[in-house]
């Protein structure tokens, strides 16, 4: 997909400006239209080196979240004490760390003293600002209300870095558990089975069906190593060009929420992700369906993007925000009362907000039992594995030794 920007008006009148992914020209205009804006020049962007970092070196200094939350932090502080908008990232430019975050801000002056507006700026640099950063910067530019903006950015950036390195902590210790299982099965029959085949074959009788199975194996894995080496190559690489199209990463977000376990810790983060990022929209002043067309980029998940575009077409059609997000199906019966009761107090933002907080501690209860859950599965994985040993290696020894004696 290509990066464009656009300019177009809304359904009020005014002039309106941002940068979105599409296939071509035809396909943004029609995503336009749908949420309300007439596009009146559409042309192809492209990012500058500067997003990433100052030079194509790989190992070049990058802008991660934890800079682009300081980042908001400090212009919170800077802008509520009343220092403009230049002089603050002057200031920022000059004191920052980061030099590829410094070369950004850097950007960020020269397009403002070029005319831009601070979200026209931003939106230069999409792999550091997304699309969601830019437009709740660009709402609170219309309102003036810039330096809180910032403030629930950085509330919004911090939420979204807990809740990764939150589920990444917690898959650490089942992967490398995994992992560590899979060496040990390579090891064992590359190396452990075949030690034993020649003694087997001394003994000149019968064995056991575990230990044929057990030589059989290992016979094919010594032989074919190369080929399964190659064959697993291979599916990475098709299950990483599988997923990285438009069709294919839908199929595996889907599936993604019905892995056991996992599954409902992905499915949980993407709700909570979804609940703050309404929550803040709505709270900014943008309108239910603007709001849908933001967060639907915020959930990173094709599958309840989807989703809640539906939700958004329902609401262009004159549903009530209750029916639409009921016939998503993707919301549980306490989430839909909780909406149902925004929707007729106006309370939604406040509500959603409860929402997010509930689904956080819910992912952070899954995370703290995650552990608990998986142990029992990786001790019968490695249970069965010892068993399946066991039975091939030492029991034909056994038998044997019970003939050597009988004989003697």
């Amino acid at each position: 997909m290509a990066q464009f920007s656009y300019t177009g008006r809304d359904s009020n009148g005014e002039r309106v400006n941002g940068v979105l992914n599409s296939d071509d020209r035809h396909a943004l205009a029609k995503q336009l239209m749908s949420s309300g804006i007439t596009p009146l020049d559409i042309a192809p962007i492209h990012a500058r080196e500067t997003t990433i970092s100052l030079s194509s070196n790989v190992f070049a200094e990058r802008v991660a979240v934890l800079d682009v939350m300081m980042f908001n932090r400090q212009m919170y502080s800077l802008l509520k004490a009343g220092i403009p908008i230049m002089d603050a990232l002057k200031g920022l430019q000059n004191f920052t760390q980061n030099k590829a975050l410094a070369a950004v801000i850097a950007d960020l002056c020269d397009s403002l003293d070029s005319g831009r507006e601070l979200s026209s700026a931003l939106q230069l640099h999409p792999k550091v600002f997304s699309h969601f950063y830019v437009s709740m910067i660009r709402v609170g530019e219309k309102t003036g209300l810039l330096d809180k903006v910032f403030l629930h950015l950085f509330d919004h950036l911090e939420f979204e870095k807990l809740m990764h390195d939150q589920v990444k902590a917690a898959l650490r210790y089942p992967t490398f558990v995994i992992i560590a299982i899979a060496v040990a099965m390579v090891i064992i029959n590359l190396f452990v089975i075949p030690a034993f085949v020649k003694m087997f074959q001394g003994f000149g009788a019968e064995l056991p069906f575990m230990t044929k199975v057990l030589l059989n194996s290992s016979h094919f894995m010594i032989v074919a190593w190369p080929y399964l080496l190659i064959a697993g190559v291979g599916a990475v690489l098709l299950f990483r060009y599988a997923i990285s199209t438009i069709k294919g990463k839908y199929q595996w977000d889907r599936v993604k929420l019905k892995i056991p376990i996992a599954g409902n810790i992905i499915y949980k983060s993407t709700m909570a992700r979804f609940a703050r990022s309404f929550a803040l929209s709505t709270k900014s002043g943008i309108s239910i369906i603007n709001t849908l067309s933001l967060v639907e980029q915020t959930v990173d998940n094709d599958f309840i993007a989807d989703k809640i575009q539906a939700m958004q077409s329902g609401l262009e059609r004159g549903e009530s925000i209750l029916y639409s997000a009921t016939q998503s199906g993707v919301f549980n019966l306490l989430v839909l009362q909780m909406i149902g009761v925004g929707e007729e107090s106006g309370s939604l933002d406040e509500l959603m907000a409860e929402v997010a907080d509930m689904y956080q501690r819910d992912v952070e209860y899954e995370i703290k039992t995650l552990n608990a859950q998986v142990e029992p599965i990786l001790i019968v994985c490695l249970g069965a594995m010892v068993l399946v040993l066991a039975l091939g290696i030492f029991l034909p020894m056994w038998d044997f030794g019970r003939l050597a004696i009988h004989k003697n």
